[in-house]
């Protein structure tokens, strides 16, 4: 049995311990509200004026689910962004992986979606993890997605001359979606004109030919919920059961990449940079824009009119010139 000295030493111990801080309930981090870590993330890519987080990223193009894509930093912090469609309610899990990724890189991972009607992936985060997979490597373990196309981010903020490879595997769902029917045509939703273009077409073209000539520029954007990649012929089927298209009864002289637009074109188009200002925006930079040209037989003046595809980032472009005699 202790003695009451003892008893009384025992209980200014615990007393003084508790005091000086002795004894500590342990630390609880809160739950991150996205994603599966957490540990500090990397920072995800800047949201850009624009709205659509895909203009702050290096593209890489589209990657069918499941399936992989490799890529090199160049610049820290770098932003590649890679998209996949899938079907509604599905589950898939993406992973930066240790086969085909360099030593000692440091990755995150974040996913936004899906793809609105005007192209947009928004900038609100699905998911995001920092280093739940091999090492500092980023595992998003499990997501269910609605549907649709989503852009998945993966950043590294001292990966310069690093490799990385992401793998995306389907859970549940079957994710793949169906190609697009047979002769399918793009349901095109009309959308303004930036206000450098329209500036260009309405003032610049109109007036810089002194009546000799004149110019129209519309623009479209359209939902693409399919495997494979639209076509030019999707747009020009809509194109050509417009009111106005068969008015002047086109008729259809070729098609050609965007490159060789501009010798089709009349000088005062070239003089105002409009074939540039359209490539830069509209497209991403490295999709195949594909045009096809029709010119109309309406005696007077001379009119052709460009369907313009930018398959990646879901424009077409309708422009239309009138050279008069």
């Amino acid at each position: 049995m202790r003695s009451p000295l003892l008893k009384s030493c025992l209980a200014m111990l615990m007393a003084v311990s508790a005091a000086c801080g002795g004894v500590t309930e342990p630390d609880v981090s809160p739950t991150s509200p996205v994603g599966e870590s957490t540990q500090a993330v990397l920072y995800p890519p800047a949201a850009p004026a624009s709205g659509n987080i895909l203009d702050s990223t290096t593209y890489m193009g589209r990657v069918n689910v499941p399936g992989s894509i490799q890529a090199q930093y160049t610049t820290s912090p770098q932003y590649f962004g890679i998209s996949f469609q899938v079907r509604p309610s599905s589950t898939v899990k993406l992973e930066v992986t240790h086969l085909g990724s360099s030593m000692y890189l440091d990755t995150g991972l974040f996913l936004y979606g899906p793809r609105q009607a005007n192209g947009s992936f928004g900038t609100t985060l699905l998911a995001q993890d920092d280093d739940s997979g091999y090492g500092e490597l980023s595992r998003i373990s499990s997501v269910n997605l609605a549907g649709g196309e989503y852009l998945v981010v993966v950043s590294s903020g001292s990966g310069v001359g690093k490799q990385f490879r992401l793998q995306m595997d389907c859970l549940a769902g079957g994710c793949v979606s169906a190609p697009a029917p047979s002769g399918y045509a793009l349901q095109l939703q009309q959308e303004s004109l930036t206000p450098a273009l329209e500036e260009t077409m309405n003032e610049d073209v109109y007036w810089g030919c002194e009546g000799a000539c004149n110019g129209w520029l519309t623009a479209y954007h359209f939902a693409w919920p399919y495997t494979d990649p639209p076509t030019l012929a999707m747009a020009t089927r809509t194109v050509e059961q417009q009111a106005h298209f068969q008015t002047y009864g086109y008729q259809a002289t070729g098609t050609f990449p965007y490159a060789d637009l501009e010798p089709r074109l009349l000088p005062i188009f070239s003089t105002y940079d409009v074939p540039e200002q359209m490539l830069a925006t509209y497209g991403n930079g490295t999709e195949n824009v594909q045009v096809a040209s029709y010119a109309s037989p309406v005696q007077g003046s001379d009119f052709n009119l460009f369907v313009i595809l930018f398959p990646e980032s879901r424009k077409v472009l309708v422009l239309e010139q009138e050279h008069f005699w």
